[in-house]
């Protein structure tokens, strides 16, 4: 999948491990776990292949997050993202990642 960040602080946070934002700061290891997650989503070629990672706990949002899919990253935060077929040569799914939230909210 090709993705893609809605927000500035996910993308630093992919990219460097922290943010500079004071209001979205997350511990090391929560840090490395998005990483990771983010590495899976962007290695899969479709989202029916999230189901083969039992631990990521692939799930399509209901109720006000309607429209949006997620991904834990541990027990408390998660990935939401949405995710859009595009149509050419080859099909590609483009994954915008919306937020990484603590579903507990």
């Amino acid at each position: 999948m090709e993705i893609k960040f809605d927000k500035g602080y996910l993308q630093e946070l992919y990219d460097t491990g922290k943010t500079t934002d004071k209001k979205h700061r997350f511990q090391p290891q929560i840090a490395a776990k998005y990483r990771k997650a983010v590495d899976i989503l962007e290695s899969v070629t479709g989202v029916e292949e999230l189901y083969r990672y039992n631990a990521l706990h692939y799930e399509v949002l209901k109720g006000d997050k309607d429209g949006l899919e997620s991904v834990r990253v541990n027990d408390q935060y998660r990935i939401e993202f949405k995710t859009a077929k595009v149509t050419s040569e080859m099909a590609a799914t483009i994954c915008s990642i919306v937020e990484l939230s603590n579903h507990y909210k």
